[in-house]
């Protein structure tokens, strides 16, 4: 995932680790060296003793491993200027009377040797004291541990307050995404550039830019939609009238009723597409119009009642209903079309003589309309198909396969969800349920 999280963590973890391991190493050498340093003084402090015994005659009395209570040993050793043995351990290594403290080892064993020369009545001889690393190497390893303990818990801290400010420069980022998820599918308004970071400001700009050209899209498409709503429906309906006319004109004539009363279906089945076409369209734009307000689903099923009422007389169908206040918000333009498609499927899918119920109310907190007919019903298999653009049961129905399509976008852009099941004793029970998701806005 390209992440701009991601990418600058590891711009700034990657140079701070290895920041902390360089100053790791720096600390460790730093804390090592007095600690070496205070080792190497007690070192010479034993070799100095040692050369004052030599110096009066008496080394001869020390054993040449002198093994300590920490497990630690010791060696001495006294050679001439020669290098010849005189006395301690005769597997001590070479001695550098003068040098600094420096490593070595005695059977095989690493030790740290400091050599003296000093003067006997005798003559000069040379005086080496070795000791076992393993104290040494026990603080070393405490220092070590220290450090590690304190470069994680720095490196930790860092990386927290890294991730705490990345997280916070990016917060503008996060706002402006969760500004957006917030909007409705239509909303276009520019995003506000208030508090926005001066290397984002283009960004907002372009989307802004981009939002302007589509909302102007969106505009021409609604102008559009409505010249060709007046275009079309103008033409069809004038044709209509003259078809009225001539069946009035030719009532006695048998042939021509025929031809009229065939050429009326189809120019009604036109206009009722054509009029499908511009509400799939409308609907499609994802969101309610413009006039969005406060309704009442029982007064917009009122307001159509006596269309429903000539419509299911013609069939002989029992159509009730069963209102109840149900208070949505939305266009009522666009509501009027649902319940129009969703009655206007039921009525012409119902046989003659059936029933068909148009119900609303609240259940549940919820605004619903629902409707319910007694026609063959819609498989179970074949109900989330019937949503979609120009799909029908069968070939014998008259529908343009559009309704159900408009009735499922127009309750997208209202926040609503509709769902098909069966009727009690068969049929179909439809339910357009608000507030199911975001509404309108």
């Amino acid at each position: 995932m390209n992440s701009i999280r991601l990418r600058l963590l590891k711009w700034l973890l990657g140079p701070i680790l290895l920041v902390n391991l360089v100053l790791a190493a720096l600390v460790a050498g730093l804390a090592w060296t007095p600690a070496q340093v205070a080792f190497d003084a007690g070192l010479m402090d034993t070799a100095t003793a040692l050369a004052g015994r030599v110096a009066a005659g008496g080394a001869a009395s020390l054993p040449p491993v002198a093994p300590a209570a920490t497990g630690e040993r010791a060696w001495f050793a006294v050679r001439d200027v020669q290098g010849r043995h005189l006395e301690g351990s005769k597997a001590f290594p070479a001695l550098r009377p003068g040098a600094p403290a420096y490593d070595a080892d005695v059977n095989g064993e690493p030790v740290r040797v400091v050599a003296l020369a000093v003067a006997t009545p005798t003559g000069i001889r040379h005086v080496g004291v070795a000791h076992t690393l393993r104290q040494r190497l026990e603080v070393r390893a405490a220092i070590v541990r220290s450090l590690v303990v304190l470069v994680s818990l720095g490196t930790l801290t860092l990386v927290g307050v890294v991730w705490l400010s990345v997280g916070n420069g990016l917060r503008p980022l996060a706002r402006i995404r969760a500004e957006l998820a917030r909007r409705g599918p239509g909303d276009l308004a520019p995003i506000p550039g208030d508090g926005v970071p001066y290397e984002i400001a283009p960004v907002v700009s372009g989307f802004n830019d981009l939002l302007d050209k589509v909302e102007a899209g969106a505009r021409a498409q609604r102008d559009f939609l409505a010249d060709m709503a007046h275009q079309l429906r103008t033409p069809l309906a004038g044709v209509q009238l003259q078809l009225e006319w001539l069946h009035a004109r030719h009532a006695q004539d048998a042939d021509t009723l025929q031809s009229l009363a065939m050429m009326g279906m189809a120019n009604e089945r036109m206009i009722r597409q054509v009029n499908q076409l511009l509400a799939l369209a409308r609907a499609r734009e994802g969101r309610p119009s413009d006039h969005v307000g406060p309704l009442d689903l029982a007064l917009l099923v009122q307001e159509s009642i006596q269309f429903f009422v000539d419509k299911a007389a013609r069939k002989g169908i029992d159509l009730g209903f069963e209102l109840a206040p149900a208070p949505v918000t939305g266009d009522a333009f666009q509501l009027r079309d649902l319940i129009d498609n969703l009655v206007d499927n039921a009525l012409r899918y119902t046989p003659d003589g059936g029933q068909v119920t148009i119900g609303c109310g609240v259940d549940g907190g919820v605004a619903q309309f629902s409707v319910i007919d007694s026609g063959p019903g819609i498989p179970a298999a074949r109900r989330a198909a019937v949503f979609e653009r120009f799909v029908r049961l069968d070939d014998k129905s008259t529908g343009s396969g559009l309704g159900l399509a408009i009735v499922r976008d127009i309750a997208r852009a209202h926040g609503a969800d509709v769902t098909i099941g069966e009727a009690a004793g068969g049929g179909t029970h439809v339910v357009v349920r608000f507030g199911a998701s975001k509404s309108p806005g």
